[in-house]
């Protein structure tokens, strides 16, 4: 790392090693502070000068010899902690993904801690009052206390809230609480206590408790061998069809953990999981449950972390980034759905959830489970290999029946006509029995294109190589790109024309058009443009699972994992650009939703049926996918995969560059192979630079290098030589670069 000789620390005066949240390859040396001559524990946070600011920085190690003059190091300027905010497992975790992954150790330990404690904010949960009733106060009859009628009324309020209530609860219900409240103090009616703040991050154990079902076979065969794993690592696919149980699997597995006093970490996509998964968790399991996702303020988050790292939460569930919550007793580690690219990072440093999740399991040596009725093509390779133990379940839980699936012709369908006659013909008749229908289109707004009939014009953004989407609610064009809106043109600005034309469908248009349809039901649309505000999924969710919602319409969010036991008619409009995508991921992540998406049917009693419209009804995927299901389609492309040579069985990196004007990241990535190609031998392939699938976005432009190869070591090898050169090339000063190993996506 450093060329200059090193010089030893002066007396009384250790060197530490500070992870600085910046992006250089490196750590940072500083002189301890003067009060520390025994060296305190890596992974404390600590307060130095970085530039011309301060900055919170992690303690690495402490050193007796640094590259630089000990004389010209600047002294660390507080230390934060007395014990280490990133647990030794969590640091060795970091320092191996950054290796990995080729990122700044600095930025990817940052990463691993709640928002709070990059900023410096002590790590302690934030307490509040509780105030309740004392035996004295539940027998108090509040009717005597007709001489101070604020006291009778805190009084008549407290027995209705016999587990207490908070300020803030307080708050809510009664004004100027706070006088007759000492008063009841002193008569010792009331007792005041301090408690743990959990609002929605840390959910304690209900007051009872429903019993776990019985388990069919495969379920029982599969908790039985994972069960006979908790002692050490392994890695565990459970496969299965939607609607066989996984998650009471997961759930009499984590009873097992939590009976052995550890905790059990379970991974989810998307927030959209998290409401119904936790329900389930907090009716079976009498501990309490940490919950952490984007959705949650910086506190509440903090507090969630602090709770799992004291034992007080005993089981975490949260979306990606609670991979990283410390455990003070690990016991299993639960990745639900773990198909779904949702756990890719893709912005600045581009870790993959599931796959760290693998490494941290490893590392604490206890077992991990992947779970999914799609598993990736990645987890059925590794139980090939054998490095995975796969466990089915090939059947749905009692008498559920997987759905009938069928095919039409979208050709036939009239231009003026956005579904087909026989799709609205079956949601009528199951409408009419007393089911609910769900309509899936994976396109949000009202239509993707916004055209002039008389010159061709069509609305783009003016930042993103994007068409603009019609948005009828708001009369406005939104780029889903870039986030950048406008109103909706009412003359052509190209030639003034009035004949403007919407083309093509969106869950906003589809809502509006089962709306003229179905009058007399009730429809739902779940998508992000419904779901921006605070608690309106889980509403939209509540209504759609208790049945008032007859009609469900939305995205992929509500493709996933989730139970709809009324839902018998399914229909899937819109997937045939996924069967000639550039993208060579593309046909399996169609198959993936298809089968998700089909999934919500008739997961009770009710028997379920699917239609698929497609331009392409004969196409050989959809038909094997259709009528063999997704394990032989997924078989078949794996073969597809090794013929083509791509992964799982080569790996990939993609080097990716932008700048704000045009041909500078293309000349940034053509100097860079240049210095390349006479450093990686042939192991490695690089291919391109080429401008990215949408060369222009957010007003940057991009381009992107790709680098493949089937030995995994020449591939990171060959990476570390793009660190160097880097450093060297002049045009790095003009672009913004980075690297993501092991691409999900390729846009």
């Amino acid at each position: 790392m450093h060329d200059r000789p090193e010089h030893p620390a002066t007396a009384n005066q250790p060197i530490w090693r500070i992870a600085v949240a910046a992006p250089l390859h490196k750590g940072f040396d500083y002189h301890a502070p003067r009060q520390f001559f025994t060296p305190p524990t890596p992974g404390i946070r600590v307060l130095v000068p970085f530039g011309r600011r301060s900055t919170v920085g992690i303690l690495l190690e402490t050193r007796d010899q640094s590259a630089v003059d000990a004389r010209k190091l600047k002294p660390v300027s507080q230390v934060i902690d007395e014990t280490p905010v990133l647990t030794p497992d969590l640091l060795t975790l970091g320092r191996w993904a950054a290796d990995y992954y080729h990122h700044p150790a600095g930025e990817v330990l940052h990463h691993m801690l709640p928002t709070l404690l990059r900023r410096g904010e002590p790590a302690a949960r934030q307490t509040e009052n509780l105030w309740r009733l004392t035996p004295a106060g539940m027998d108090f009859d509040a009717e005597l206390a007709q001489r101070a009628p604020k006291q009778q009324a805190l009084l008549k309020l407290l027995q209705q809230h016999a587990a207490g209530l908070t300020s803030e609860a307080l708050n809510q219900r009664m004004s100027q609480w706070r006088a007759p409240m000492q008063a009841l103090l002193k008569k010792q009616l009331v007792h005041q206590e301090t408690i743990y703040f959990s609002a929605h991050s840390v959910r304690e154990p209900r007051a009872s408790f429903q019993h776990s079902p019985d388990l069919n076979n495969d379920q029982r065969l599969a908790v039985q061998a994972i069960g006979c794993s908790l002692d050490g690592f392994k890695r565990w696919l459970l496969e299965g069809v939607t609607g066989s149980g996984k998650t009471e699997v997961y759930l009499h597995v984590i009873e097992q953990v939590l009976a052995m006093g550890r905790q059990a970490l379970v991974l989810v996509p998307e927030i959209g999981l998290t409401p119904q998964l936790l329900q389930r968790f907090e009716e079976r399991l009498p501990v309490p449950i940490a919950v952490m996702h984007s959705d949650l303020g910086d506190r509440e988050r903090l507090n969630a972390w602090l709770a799992a790292r004291g034992n007080e939460a005993r089981v975490i569930i949260g979306t990606r980034s609670a991979v990283f919550t410390p455990l003070a007793k690990p016991g299993i580690i639960i990745v639900d759905e773990e198909h779904d690219h949702s756990f890719k990072q893709q912005e600045g440093w581009r870790y993959h959830a599931r796959d760290l999740a693998v490494v941290r399991a490893q590392q604490l040596d206890i077992p991990v489970v992947l779970g999914s009725a799609t598993p990736s093509l990645e987890s059925l390779h590794n139980c090939l290999q054998a490095r995975y133990q796969r466990l089915h379940l090939p059947a749905r839980t009692g008498q559920a029946q997987l759905p009938r699936i069928g095919v039409v012709d979208a050709r036939r369908i009239p231009l003026d006509q956005p579904v087909s006659s026989a799709l609205l013909q079956r949601v009528r008749e199951h409408l009419e029995a007393g089911n609910q229908a769900l309509i899936f289109l994976n396109r949000r707004g009202y239509a993707p294109v916004y055209i002039c009939h008389d010159c061709g014009w069509h609305a783009e953004c003016r930042r993103c190589d994007a068409h603009l989407t019609v948005h009828r609610a708001s009369n406005r064009l939104r780029c889903h790109h870039c986030g950048s809106e406008r109103p909706l043109d009412t003359a052509c600005p190209s030639c003034n024309g009035a004949s403007l034309l919407i083309v093509g469908l969106g869950t906003e248009q589809m809502e509006d058009f089962f709306s003229g349809q179905f009058p007399g039901y009730e429809i739902v649309r779940i998508d992000r443009d419904t779901t921006r505000r605070k608690g309106s999924l889980e509403r939209s969710l509540q209504k759609a699972q208790s049945g008032q919602a007859r009609i469900l319409i939305g995205t992929q969010m509500l493709a996933k994992g989730h139970h709809f036991p009324q839902v018998t008619c399914v229909g899937i409009l819109g997937i045939d650009q996924a069967l000639f995508s550039a993208d060579f991921r593309s046909t399996e992540y169609m198959a993936q939703l298809v089968t998700q998406v089909s999934g919500r049917a008739g997961r009770a009693e009710r028997p379920g049926e699917v239609l698929i419209e497609s331009h392409q009804p004969q196409h050989p995927l959809l038909q094997l996918l259709i009528t063999r299901g997704y394990r032989e389609f997924a078989d078949a492309a794996l073969e597809e995969r090794q013929a083509a040579g791509l992964p799982p069985y080569t790996r990939m990196v993609l080097v990716r560059a932008e700048a704000p004007t045009a041909g500078k990241a293309l000349q940034f990535l053509s100097s860079l192979r240049a210095h390349l190609q006479s450093r990686i031998g042939p192991p490695v392939a690089l291919l391109g630079p080429a401008p990215a699938p949408m060369e222009r976005r957010a007003g940057r432009y991009r381009a992107q290098l790709l680098l493949q190869s089937d030995q995994a070591r020449a591939l990171h090898n060959a990476l570390d030589c793009i660190t160097l050169v880097t450093e060297q090339l002049p045009e790095r000063r003009s672009v913004r670069w980075s690297i993501d190993v092991d691409p999900v996506e390729m846009f």
